[in-house]
């Protein structure tokens, strides 16, 4: 089975996640896509976000360390990494994308997102997600999890 590499990125504010109802699917999803050509797969991630959502971000970071020395330097470490079943959909075989997924927060907030809506957890309830995504969910949440994250990073920051 051919495997794909993807990025997604979660965009919280203010308790809410930033999602759109994905055509094809119709399933409500955060933004992401395929790695292009010799492309990372936080800077695919940074590049889905910006040509979806016409939004700028900064990665919430959960490094052990960083390295930035003249023969390697660190890339922002996805929150999780899925290895997802993509079923058969009209001229497209089944397949897997091992998808890079990144947490984040908007440089800047705008008015105009398209498709995209900011929906609580509480909403999640009335919409149609995939069962990864309620449970990403859940767990930045509903479990607090995304507030403990923020805490630490501030802590760590000052």
């Amino acid at each position: 089975m051919e495997r794909q590499f993807t990025a997604t990125v979660y965009i919280f504010h203010e308790k809410k996640v930033l999602l759109h109802k994905h055509e094809k699917l119709s399933k409500w999803l955060p933004p992401g896509g395929h790695l292009e050509a010799n492309e990372t797969p936080p800077e695919a991630g940074r590049r889905e976000v910006l040509e979806e959502t016409g939004l700028e971000i900064d990665f919430i970071e959960q490094e052990n360390i960083k390295i930035d020395a003249y023969n390697g330097v660190s890339l922002e470490r996805p929150f999780l990494c899925l290895l997802e079943n993509i079923p058969t959909y009209k001229d497209k075989p089944a397949h897997q994308h091992i998808d890079f997924i990144y947490l984040a927060t908007p440089r800047k907030l705008k008015e105009d997102l398209g498709p995209f809506k900011w929906i609580a957890y509480e909403e999640l309830q009335h919409i149609e997600v995939f069962p990864d995504v309620a449970e990403v969910l859940r767990l930045l949440l509903k479990e607090n999890k995304l507030d403990e994250m923020l805490y630490q990073r501030r802590c760590c920051l000052s």
